[in-house]
């Protein structure tokens, strides 16, 4: 095996000379196997608050909780029932809702409004002076327009007028 190895550089011994290129490679192997990776391959680091999730726990559990204690009432509720053969609690001891009404209505028609539609009628003729008297123009062109717009206010009055 001696004869087949060749040193890169000259040397005076090539037994001494192949030891000491084992022993380097040997050695440069070693410091591969220990050589820290530069990049970390490695899986990231596991934390449990973000994977128990303690509030959306918490929320399943009321949800839980109002249903079991649902459940308890209506198990409560039907066990009476069984009980007392299921007797009816809807008593029919009411009055007929017609005559109530009917006594609103009556109540309603025999009030008198609160507006006064004779003194709106009086405001509005007051209000027309007044536009008489502060026109720049004489207002006897409109006076047609007046009288219809007057007629019309009319015929809303009540007929007691």
């Amino acid at each position: 095996m001696h004869r087949a190895y060749q040193p890169v550089l000259p040397c005076g011994n090539k037994y001494l000379q192949l030891k000491w290129d084992k022993a380097k490679y040997e050695e440069h192997k070693k410091k591969i196997q220990a050589a820290k990776p530069l990049v970390d391959t490695s899986t990231p680091a596991t934390y449990g608050h973000l994977h128990l999730k303690l509030g959306k726990l918490k929320l399943e559990e009321d949800r839980l909780s109002g249903i079991e204690r649902d459940n308890r009432l209506l198990l409560k509720k039907m066990s009476c029932i069984m009980r007392t053969k299921g007797q009816i609690d809807n008593k029919n001891d009411y009055k007929a809702k017609s005559q109530e009404n009917r006594a609103i209505l009556d109540r309603i028609t025999k009030s008198e409004p609160q507006y006064q539609v004779q003194r709106w009628y009086e405001d509005w003729q007051q209000a027309e002076k007044y536009m008489a008297n502060i026109a720049r123009y004489p207002r006897g062109q409109c006076k047609a327009h007046s009288q219809k717009v007057a007629l019309n206010f009319c015929s809303f009055l009540p007929s007691s007028f």
